[in-house]
Parts: structure tokens; sequence; C-alpha cells
């Protein structure tokens, strides 16, 4: 028996907001299924909420009102906060995919998370 998770995108504004949905999908109220890009990406991979032993799917409803909420702008955010974090020698690479965001080019925070998806859990992913 397939499990399906169902994200509801109306309520995904923000890269934050992805994280509680996807876990309160996943794991009921207050539920974790990552709350950074590693640590979703580990998530995916198996035994830390999804079941262990049967297929799942996660179908992402609205999707496209999230794709417009976790565009450029979104991703300049996330970027500025990577930036202030991260180790000096990483800040060249960080800066410039920061400027690319802010010209509204590359790939975005909805692009990052569609990639681990597909990258740690093919074919999981329904877009509705």
């Amino acid at each position: 028996m397939t499990v399906t998770y169902v994200l509801d995108g109306t309520r995904i504004k923000s890269l934050e907001d992805f994280w509680r949905v996807l876990g309160e999908a996943v794991n009921g109220p207050g539920g974790y299924f990552g709350r950074n890009l590693d640590a979703f990406a580990d998530c995916l991979s198996g035994g830390f909420g999804t079941p262990d032993d049967g297929d799942f799917v996660v179908e992402w409803r609205d999707h496209q009102v999230s794709r417009e909420y976790l565009g450029h702008p979104e991703t300049a955010r996330q970027l500025e906060i990577r930036l202030s974090r991260c180790h000096p020698d990483n800040r060249p690479l960080v800066s410039a995919d920061l400027a690319e965001a802010r010209g509204g080019r590359g790939a975005t925070v909805f692009d990052w998370l569609t990639e681990i998806f597909e990258d740690r859990a093919p074919g999981v992913l329904r877009l509705r």
C-alpha cells in the first residue's frame, strides 16, 4: 500500500513554511522531516518518518503557488542567511549565487527542493 503525504502549496510561502508543512504532513502537528536541505535529503533517504517497508509519494498540491513564493526573492533571502553563517572559504560562491538570485537568475528554493526529491527519492514527488 502506498502512503500519500499531501502538501498544501497555499501554505508554503517560505522555506521555513515548507519545513513546517512537510513535517506536519509526514509526522503530524509539530512533526519533523528536515529543517535544512541536508537534513531533508537525509530524511528522504528513509528511516526518518517515511514508511521503511512501503512506498510513499508526496503530493504537492497548488505547487504553482509555492513555486511563486519560493522564487528568486525567497532564494536571495535564504542565501543571505547562508552567507551570514557559512565558512569564509564558501563566501565567494554563496555571494555569486546571491547576486544571481537578486538578478532573478539561477536556481530557486523551489528548484532546490524538487531537485533533492528527484536525487534522493526519484518518482516520489507529484506536483499537482
